[in-house]
């Protein structure tokens, strides 16, 4: 079903990968539309969030031996969507990926692009998680207003170069197991009961390390500074808090948030799979943007 967003804009289709981690209701609303990544646990394949629910991964990863390990969508995957996109009447495509420095995904959407017959603009966000989310969200609201692909692409970029992403990890093991480690490899060697602070560096659109603390409340504070220390607090704020299976926790760093710079947006949603193998459980991660 398509949202209100898209009848009233222009037959633009907006797609992203299933990393985005855009709760299940705005993807609905502004008619986004997903191509599932793969999560692989032992001779087993799941789509993301399809076959297999955040919840349902992250209480297997705590209590499987098994280290499951990720798939990107393939350029048939993408391909496929394309069609049945353009079939629905949608003239023009934009679709946003995970960075090209973490994932092929990018890759595969560019070369499934070539393959089909109609313009298909592919954006690399240079991140995971809601730095790709924040800048569907952009997408498609431009979208909403009557925009152009040019107009929307400008848009997309603009948000980019506003966000700022920081995730606290309650150990290093996952990042190091998953290989997506980037600059934080300096810690590997009897560092694995620090709690680290990484953050996603949306030109490069790599991991970078920021530091290590011994407690979790420690290290949570940490977070809360360094990440509005990249935002303009006096302007509008669209805030994520997200988390690897640990409600609780996000909902109080929310509640923190909402009573001390009162965001015009919010958001608290569980990362998914392909995020969590990486970041692993009761992970914290704050990412968001300003606007004028």
């Amino acid at each position: 079903m398509l949202g209100l967003e898209v009848v009233e804009g222009n037959m633009i289709g907006i797609i992203a990968d299933s990393t985005c981690d855009i709760p299940e209701e705005l993807i609905e609303q502004y008619g986004i539309t997903i191509v599932p990544q793969y999560i692989i646990w032992g001779d087993q394949q799941y789509k993301d969030r399809v076959e297999m629910s955040p919840l349902e991964f992250y209480q297997r990863l705590e209590t499987d031996g098994t280290r499951p390990t990720t798939s990107q969508a393939s350029i048939l995957d993408f391909k496929s969507v394309y069609e049945a996109q353009n079939q629905l009447g949608f003239s023009e495509l934009i679709v946003l990926t995970v960075s090209s420095a973490m994932s092929g995904t990018f890759h595969m959407a560019k070369e499934a692009a070539k393959l089909v017959n109609f313009p298909v603009s592919v954006v690399d966000s240079k991140g995971p998680t809601m730095t790709l989310g924040w800048q569907v969200l952009a997408a498609a609201r431009a979208r909403g207003t009557g925009a152009d692909v040019k107009t929307i692409l400008e848009k997309i970029d603009q948000v980019r170069k506003r966000l700022a992403q920081f995730v606290a990890l309650d150990t290093l093991e996952y990042l190091q197991k998953g290989g997506r480690i980037g600059g934080a490899v300096k810690w590997v060697g009897g560092l694995l009961q620090v709690k680290p602070l990484i953050s996603i560096n949306h030109e490069t659109g790599l991991v970078e390390p920021v530091n290590l603390a011994r407690t979790q409340k420690a290290l949570v504070e940490n977070m809360y500074k360094k990440f509005f220390d990249k935002l303009d607090i006096h302007k509008k704020l669209h805030i994520a808090v997200l988390h690897g299976n640990a409600l609780e926790k996000a909902e109080e760093l929310a509640a923190r948030i909402q009573s001390e710079l009162k965001p015009v947006e919010m958001i608290i949603n569980m990362t998914g799979p392909v995020l969590g193998i990486n970041t692993g459980p009761g992970a914290l991660a704050l990412c968001g943007y300003y606007e004028d």
